[in-house]
């Protein structure tokens, strides 16, 4: 039996509310769990001491039985000082995509033609004279 270390989403609509909890991989997210394990509340403030409540004790025990908790349960014990950091990095996620990079190119290219190959501006003929040309041909 594969055992996570997971949240279950509570509270209301756009009240997100979770609770910490062990349960089989197989079990749907709000679904059964073997036990409870803390809360999450995510709407209070960065540095409330109630936004996270965990049992450590449980956690430790859960972890070293083979759960495995997910990748935000896993931060959260970082932050905790119960698991070490892991190293993450993704660089190629700031990386613009194949037709943003196209985009860029054509903009590059069209800002280096020099301006003497861009129509010139066409002069506009003033109000007055248009509203005595109408007069004359009524």
């Amino acid at each position: 039996m594969a055992m996570k270390i997971r949240l279950a989403r509570g509270g209301s609509k756009k009240r997100p509310f979770y609770s910490i909890v062990a349960a089989d991989s197989r079990m749907p997210r709000d679904g059964r769990f073997i036990e409870k394990l803390g809360t999450y509340n995510p709407l209070l403030p960065k540095d409330s001491e109630d936004r996270v409540k965990m049992n450590i004790e449980r956690v430790q025990h859960w972890i070293s039985q083979g759960a495995q908790p997910t990748d935000r349960i896993a931060r959260m014990l970082e932050a905790a000082g119960v698991k070490e950091k892991a190293k993450r990095a993704n660089m190629k996620k700031a990386e613009p995509g194949e037709k943003a990079k196209k985009r860029a190119e054509e903009k590059a290219a069209k800002a280096a033609k020099p301006v003497e190959d861009a129509p010139a501006p066409v002069a506009e003929a003033p109000v007055e004279d248009v509203a005595a040309e109408e007069a004359a041909t009524e």
